[in-house]
């Protein structure tokens, strides 16, 4: 064969492979979808990957442990593999980089906003509405070997949040909301009585008072150099909870971005007023909420009922030195309300997803699996770790939770009371929660919800003027940093969500792109060489 006729087959060759490569990798093609075997082959062993997110809570760590211990002494031949993250961000990264060679985990604990996300590929994430009713399989299904849940006793509006394009694509694991950890010592001295219901308001009328400085410089309220009124953790959820609240639009279902209104700009200008005065700030800017509570340093400190265990004097996880620490009476509240009578608040928590592998069985393995999280061993002893709420109604109803939740103050670990009170603030109100809408994308646009109220903190701090103009151009970055185009929005979001290439990805298209330039070199070549003859 001549080398011309070489190199032709050579850069055919590679022409045609790169691209088949390339779809291969990115899994283009998909998966067959999931269909639930007749009966599992327990002749079978099976190996499988469970993500799950801890921060520095070793209890929680225990009980996932002890959980995967339980459940493979009833099913001896599925081997649960534990991988730890230390938040849900870069969980939500690596099951994107994994999607596009198929080595995502089985199980993996992540929220609703991002599964929208993984299903852009097809096939990838199972739904799971057949499986929950299968007889044999199913949630507290005949051939499960643990008293599993059935799918009426998981709450009815935790289970709503794992539900969108007209199907089920998760389990809720565990669930938390909001709460305002307020130091009631320093509210009551600063003259005012703490109400049962917060108002933005009041929490702004004492945030303001609190700023009050004595001759020397230090605060009249606490007597330090340092007093932040009012810390806010998650300011994509105070945006969000404040349209809510003020009957503003936020987002459709359908993925149509409705944030950038003019009820956005007034709380981003009550925002600017009160960051101006020293009487409000974040997480990002200050860092932890809970470290200037304790340190009376703090008056408001709204964070997750999850984060309970970090709240007051005697918080078995406070952070920080005994020397720093100040006495106060600590009191659990809602966040702040528009409308005492009408609450609204976010419901929020991990839920579980399952990955389709291409194996029936393996996903059957899986899904047990799965099923097991939400029994009640491993519900009530997970909730207890923090300010979460099991999922389900049979473990919320049991003799064993029960007794825990009228154990409050009994010890400052297990039965701490400020936990036992952020669990109860859930519970109580549970019918006055809501989800935001999930799709390819919402992940983006809670993002921006936060750098909204984030951008605008750092800008006052910064002595910049927030006007008119300054809106316009937030707004304008905003969008232009998180792709949203102010319409139906989904798919220029969802180019955001999915992030930068897997270094993988990158190489094979520069890979293509220089096959095609050899191609049009070599096209060119013979060209050239038969005009000359």
């Amino acid at each position: 064969m001549s080398f011309t006729k070489k190199f032709s087959a050579l850069l055919l060759s590679a022409a045609v492979s790169v691209p088949l490569f390339l779809t291969g990798c990115h899994g283009s093609r998909g998966l067959d979808p999931f269909v639930i075997p007749e009966e599992f082959d327990t002749s079978r062993n099976y190996e499988i990957t469970f993500w799950a997110k801890n921060d520095t809570n070793k209890n929680q760590t225990d009980i996932y442990h002890q959980a995967i211990e339980d459940f493979q002494t009833l099913y001896p031949n599925i081997t649960v593999n534990l991988r730890l993250y230390t938040d849900y961000s870069r969980i939500y990264n690596d099951v994107i980089t994994n999607i596009s060679t198929n080595t995502t985990p089985n199980v993996c604990i992540t929220y609703p906003d991002h599964i929208a996300t993984y299903r852009t590929g097809t096939n990838v994430v199972v739904p799971l509405d057949e499986l929950f009713v299968d007889p044999e399989y199913g949630l507290g299904g005949s051939e499960v070997r643990f008293d599993a849940p059935t799918v009426d006793e998981i709450i009815p509006q935790f289970l709503s949040e794992c539900a969108f394009d007209d199907a089920h694509y998760a389990l809720p694991f565990m669930r938390s909301t909001e709460a305002c950890y307020v130091n009631k010592t320093y509210v009551e001295a600063l003259g005012f009585t703490l109400p049962d219901v917060l108002t933005w308001d009041f929490v702004w009328e004492v945030a303001e008072a609190a700023t009050e400085k004595n001759a020397d410089g230090t605060f009249k309220v606490n007597g330090q150099n340092v007093m932040l009124p009012f810390i806010y953790k998650s300011t994509d959820n105070m945006m969000i909870q404040m349209l809510r609240q003020m009957g503003a639009d936020y987002s459709t279902d359908a993925g149509d971005i409705l944030i950038f209104n003019d009820t956005t700009e007034e709380i981003l200008y009550t925002v600017a007023e009160h960051t101006a005065t020293g009487a409000f700030t974040t997480f990002k800017i200050s860092s932890y909420p809970a470290n200037f509570l304790n340190a009376g340093q703090c008056i408001f400190a709204v964070d997750s009922t999850a984060g309970a265990t970090w709240m007051g004097t005697d918080a078995p996880l406070s952070d920080i030195s005994e020397e720093n620490l100040v006495r106060f009476e600590t009191a659990v509240r809602m966040i702040p309300q528009a409308d005492p009578d009408d609450p609204a608040m976010i419901s929020q928590g991990p839920s579980v997803c399952l990955f389709n592998k291409g194996d029936p069985q393996e996903v059957l393995a899986s899904w047990l699996f799965t099923q097991y999280l939400l029994s009640n061993d491993v519900q009530i002893a997970y909730s207890g770790t923090e300010g979460y709420v099991p999922v389900t109604s049979k473990a919320q109803e049991s003799a064993e939770y029960q007794d825990y939740l009228s154990r409050g103050g009994e010890d400052n670990d297990h039965y701490y009371s400020v936990k036992l009170d952020a669990a109860k603030l859930l519970l109580e109100h549970t019918d006055d929660t809501f989800v935001t809408p999930v799709f390819n994308g919402s992940a983006s646009l809670r993002n921006a919800a936060g750098q909204l109220i984030e951008n605008v903190t750092k800008s006052v701090r910064r002595s910049e003027t927030v006007d008119d103009a300054y809106m316009e151009k937030l707004y304008a970055d905003i969008i232009s940093l998180y792709r949203l185009d102010g319409g139906s929005s989904t798919a220029s979001v969802g180019k955001a969500e999915l992030g930068p290439l897997p270094a993988t990805s990158v190489a094979l298209l520069a890979a293509l792109g220089g096959t095609w330039v050899l191609i049009l070199a070599y096209v060119g070549r013979e060209f050239l060489k038969k005009r000359k003859k």
